[in-house]
């Protein structure tokens, strides 16, 4: 068994999405949400499909839209037992035109709804990495289990998010030529820290890079940290499946 722990699956995402769930059907998959529509579709899927779990949540780029009934919506979704996570939820300052102050307040309010319920938080951070880290700090967010969706930062950074208990999620990103950083964390960071994912129908790995990814293209994933520690990718899968077992309390 593999577990892709961070992929999308909604109508907008996919025409054909019986054929995908298809194609993963012997293993495991978490579907994120990035918005109330969009998570209210994830609790529709996980109460259809045995083998899908959902995280639920509001994607920093949809901050500036929450309303105060949308917490009161993710709370009642946070309710089913097959909802095994906030998220994906943080900070994105790569556009000029985000609200800073008002992801921030969305970030802190579903991380107190993921405390309140004691379920793990999906990370999603990109340009806002002190930020990301100050904020878990300051809101002891890492009372229970975080990941760091797509990783990409620092091996020192991934040292900070290891020491405060965090996971790392790494995908298809590290098969691909430039990402030198991320080979570099892979590299040097103990496996137990890792959790694979694929951002599907994103971010596409090597050998299918430029294609609309899938589920199924985590094992490239797994192929390439094998690659990069030198290790057996049934060992890899073995070692990451376990890891997500734990961090988000699934399977058998």
């Amino acid at each position: 068994m593999i577990i892709d722990t961070h992929c999308h699956l909604g109508h907008d995402d996919y025409d054909n999405r019986e054929e995908i769930i298809n194609h993963f059907k012997d293993n495991i998959m978490i579907i994120s949400g990035t918005d109330t529509k969009s998570s209210k579709e994830v609790v529709e899927i996980v109460n259809k499909y045995p083998n899908i779990y959902g995280s639920i949540g509001v994607h920093p780029e949809f901050a500036h839209l929450v309303k105060d009934e949308d917490y009161d919506i993710l709370e009642q979704l946070l309710k089913n037992d097959k909802i095994v996570a906030v998220g994906e939820i943080g900070l994105d300052y790569h556009y000029d035109n985000y609200d800073k102050d008002k992801q921030k307040e969305v970030f802190m309010k579903q991380i107190e709804l993921a405390k309140k319920y004691h379920k793990p938080i999906v990370i999603h951070t990109r340009d806002a990495i002190k930020d990301t880290y100050d904020i878990i700090k300051m809101t002891n967010a890492n009372t229970v289990p975080i990941t760091i969706h797509c990783f990409s930062e620092s091996l020192e950074m991934a040292k900070e998010f290891i020491k405060l208990g965090c996971k790392l999620g790494i995908g298809g990103v590290l098969t691909f030529k430039n990402s030198k950083k991320l080979k570099e964390v892979v590299s040097n960071i103990d496996i137990e820290n890792f959790v694979l994912e694929t951002d599907s129908p994103y971010l596409a790995p090597e050998p299918v890079r430029g294609t609309k990814n899938e589920p199924k293209n985590v094992y490239y994933v797994a192929l390439k940290i094998a690659e990069i520690k030198q290790m057996d990718v049934q060992d890899v899968i073995n070692i990451t499946t376990e890891n997500a077992k734990k961090q988000y309390k699934i399977g058998s």
